[in-house]
């Protein structure tokens, strides 16, 4: 078979929080400086703004591998933690913040972010999150739009996966990720309908436009979507992972994932859609109980272990691992559960440290220093 006709490629976005090293909390108007000296030392990278200013965001070049997008997430990580540090900032992958609060927060100055916050009022005032977003690049505008919507029934393991938010504003909020419970108070989020050709899609975006309820379709902010200036379908449900490692393991099953569903596509054509109302119920669970959730299993009826599932997706995806050269990363997915994510390890420290004697102030700054270690884990220090 020649893999390149099923070949994948790909570019990752991080949403990072910057914060203060000695009180960790976040700063809420960091240096314009930072931002110049990371967008001028970028190369083939870029890097922006987000909607808060105490955020910024990487974008990676084009990469053709998952070996070539560890080398680019090595390179963006680098770089805004490395500049960071030359301003006083520490950087933090975790898509909210151990205990600080929105009140103090303040928008990017950017005609955009402005409209929003005159649209949306407190709901953008509230959205203290981040999160990290997979584009692949395959297929034809038709192929990408099928497989994008077969994509959907996986969304949640990506996203149980991929937990880092259990905590807001200073309260252990009970959910592995808080992040998509921030989110759901903005319109056009949450999953897509099921879309049969890129023609449905297309008449979707117009009739919103026609209402003027959007610019384009940046502004649909699904779990999943096409994206507007890529020939690319961007996963949007994952939280950020605070260890390259994690990010690199669910960027190599969304690969893999593609390249078998191509597969079907072109050879047997794709399985029945489940009811969407059954994914969003799977992915309530993934958010609530991460690494720990049972979900739905759609083959076999009732509800299984996200473990087991995700064995038998490893085991059912091997050869496409092997033709993407990413069976490492791909064989990795199964440590994350073992290991934990990062939410998993924000609550065991916190625990820990609260049984130790820690007040709760203390132990959530114990939070923090572990994230920005873990962010920290397998970047190039500057020579």
């Amino acid at each position: 078979m020649n893999t390149d006709k099923f070949g994948v490629t790909f570019g990752l976005e991080e949403e990072f929080f910057l914060v203060d090293p000695d009180s960790r909390d976040l700063i809420a108007d960091p240096d314009p400086a930072l931002f110049d000296a990371c967008e001028r030392d970028s190369g083939a990278h870029k890097v922006v703004h987000e909607l808060l200013r105490t955020q910024i965001e990487t974008n990676t070049r084009v990469c053709t591998s998952v070996a070539d997008l560890r080398q680019a997430q090595i390179e963006t990580r680098s770089l805004v933690i490395n500049t960071a540090a030359q301003f006083g900032a520490a950087v933090i992958a975790s898509s909210t913040h151990p205990f600080a609060h929105w009140q103090a927060q303040a928008v990017t100055p950017k005609e955009r972010y402005d409209r929003f916050a005159v649209t949306f009022q407190e709901v953008v005032r509230r959205y203290l999150v981040g999160g990290m977003h997979i584009h692949a690049g395959f297929g034809d505008a038709e192929s990408r739009i099928r497989v994008m919507t077969a994509l959907r029934r996986y969304l949640p393991i990506m996203h149980a996966l991929s937990t880092s938010s259990p905590f807001n504003g200073g309260r252990e909020t009970g959910f592995k990720s808080f992040r998509l419970t921030v989110i759901a108070s903005m319109p056009r989020t949450n999953l897509p309908q099921p879309f049969r050709t890129r023609a449905e899609y297309d008449r979707l975006v117009s009739d919103y436009q026609s209402m003027d309820f959007i610019g384009d379709g940046t502004e649909l902010w699904w779990d999943i979507r096409p994206a507007v200036r890529f020939p690319t379908i961007e996963v949007r449900i994952c939280d950020i992972c605070p260890r390259m490692e994690d990010t690199l393991s669910l960027a190599a099953l969304y690969a893999c994932l593609i390249r078998r569903l191509l597969r079907k596509d072109a050879e047997e054509g794709l399985p029945p859609e489940p009811p969407t109302e059954l994914i969003a119920e799977n992915r309530w669970h993934a958010s609530r109980y991460g690494s720990l959730a049972f979900l739905g299993d759609f083959g076999a009826g009732g509800r299984t272990d996200i473990q087991e599932l995700v064995a038998e997706l490893v085991e059912d995806l091997a050869e496409d691992a092997a033709a993407l050269d990413c069976e490492q990363e791909l064989q990795r997915v199964t440590e994350i559960i073992r290991l934990g994510t990062g939410a998993d390890r924000q609550i065991d420290l916190f625990r820990l440290r609260r049984l130790e004697g820690d007040t709760i102030p203390e132990a959530l700054r114990a939070v923090v220093d572990m994230i920005i270690a873990e962010t920290r884990e397998g970047i190039t220090d500057p020579v």
